[in-house]
């Protein structure tokens, strides 16, 4: 099954707290909070039921953050979930964690960000009925080429792009509820709003996909762990602090679009932020949000497409009958990124044809999703029996609880992904199970030519 020994790459602790604090947070807050707000307002009965989602959302992404620390204190390595996987389970489920974060996962990131540049970049200038998914394609195609020849990426441009939407964000909520509460004509008719049901059967297990959905990234930091400076340390604070900025950031852009649209204009919304700034400042404000969520996600998905190549580059490196990933030219992954670019092309196409492209690909992604994050908090307790002796910096609290708790939660949020999402999920499903095939013929592939 093996193709190659590479050689090993010496990873510098070179990353201070700060520093991944701002990857953690750049990386979280990238594109979902634009969206999914509508999207859970449309599965909630009530104002106070999306507060909710969204606290429960910031305790649950905690309780799995507290797991993954230990994790990551104990075994940093840049290869992050794999690392983890391969260790507690088998090389067969970190092939599939590779199959699925190649086919699935990252790819359905980048149809996520590129959809959502998509419908802001529409607001500015529309392309007809299907403008979002032909913007999302042109922004992948471009950006692709651009990595294909090699462009050098600028990690403090993207840490100082990922804080301007952060900024973008905190000013367009305090503006916002600033007029909300000096205007009781609004104020009311957003009350009148919010008391409106919006769904006919709240669903809270599908708007909880949604909400998880916008915390996810966190775990990221896994992949960073071999790079930060005393890490050991580091990582768990980086953690908690990131955890803590994101969830105050979310409940405040909610509170602000409770106040500002109410429920039912939210559930409705096509680009929720700029009809939040369209309504408080006119339509200037709809445009400097809509190019500031355009450039921010453009930031992401950039970074996306990078990283996510040379994963799959590191897959076709591994495996034989993936040995075409592991070929390039210079220092750009080129067949890597192609074939990145054309599975995610795939998603936005297929996306396009439901109209409702943004949650036809957090349907496809959520159940690989939560299905390799539940087999990371189980690994936990496989490694610590497995590993009695190795030193653990950090340990979770209240073991066997905290990470019982948080298997719990996902294997909740597999179900619901399952259960509520439709054909999407089953797609998902489907191409994550085509991987035991593959994987058949990998080693078949190996035994073959020795």
């Amino acid at each position: 099954m093996k193709l190659t020994s590479s050689k090993a790459i010496a990873f510098i602790p070179t990353l201070s707290v700060f520093n991944t604090i701002a990857i953690v947070v750049g990386l979280v807050v990238g594109a979902g909070i634009f969206e999914t707000p509508a999207i859970v307002a449309a599965n909630a009965s009530s104002a106070e039921m999306v507060i909710f989602a969204w606290i429960v959302g910031g305790a649950i992404s905690l309780i799995g953050a507290l797991c993954y620390a230990e994790l990551a204190t104990t075994y940093p390595n840049p290869g992050g979930t794999y690392c983890y996987l391969k260790q507690g389970f088998s090389g067969t489920i970190g092939f599939l964690f590779g199959w699925s974060r190649m086919s699935i996962i990252q790819t359905g990131s980048i149809a996520l960000l590129a959809f959502v540049f998509g419908d802001y970049i529409s607001q500015l200038w529309r392309l007809g009925t299907y403008s979002s998914a032909i913007y999302a394609a042109i922004a992948i195609i471009f950006l692709t080429g651009l990595n294909w020849l090699g462009v050098s990426q600028s990690k403090n441009t993207q840490t100082l792009l990922a804080f301007a939407q952060i900024a973008g964000l905190i000013v367009v909520s305090i503006v916002s509820l600033i007029i909300s509460f000096s205007s009781p004509t609004a104020a009311s008719i957003a009350t009148a709003n919010n008391t409106e049901n919006i769904a006919t059967s709240s669903s809270s297990g599908l708007m909880m996909v949604f909400v998880l959905l916008t915390y996810g990234g966190w775990n990221e930091a896994a992949y960073v762990s071999a790079e930060v400076r005393n890490g050991r340390r580091n990582i768990v604070r980086a953690l908690i602090w990131s955890i803590g900025i994101i969830t105050a950031l979310y409940l405040l852009v909610n509170w602000a679009l409770i106040r500002g649209l109410g429920l039912s204009r939210m559930a409705t919304s096509q680009a929720v932020v700029a009809d939040l700034m369209r309504t408080s400042i006119g339509e200037a404000g709809a445009v400097a949000i809509s190019c500031l969520v355009a450039v921010a996600t453009i930031c992401s998905l950039n970074a996306t497409i990078f990283t996510g190549a040379r994963a799959n580059y590191a897959l076709g490196r591994d495996f034989s009958l993936f040995a075409f990933l592991g070929r390039g030219h210079k220092s750009s992954p080129t067949n890597a990124l192609i074939v990145q670019g054309a599975i995610a092309l795939l998603l936005v196409l297929i996306g396009s044809f439901t109209r409702q492209g943004f949650e036809t690909i957090v349907n496809y992604t959520a159940p690989a999703f939560w299905f390799f994050f539940l087999l990371s908090g189980i690994s936990l307790f496989l490694l610590r029996r497995r590993d009695p002796q190795i030193y653990r910096p950090f340990e979770v609290p209240f073991y066997p609880l905290t990470p019982l708790i948080f298997c719990g939660i996902c294997a909740y949020m597999l179900r619901s992904s399952i259960a509520y999402t439709g054909w999407g999920g089953l797609l998902g499903i489907m191409v994550l199970l085509l991987g035991l095939p593959l994987l058949w013929m990998s080693k078949k592939s190996s035994s073959s030519h020795p």
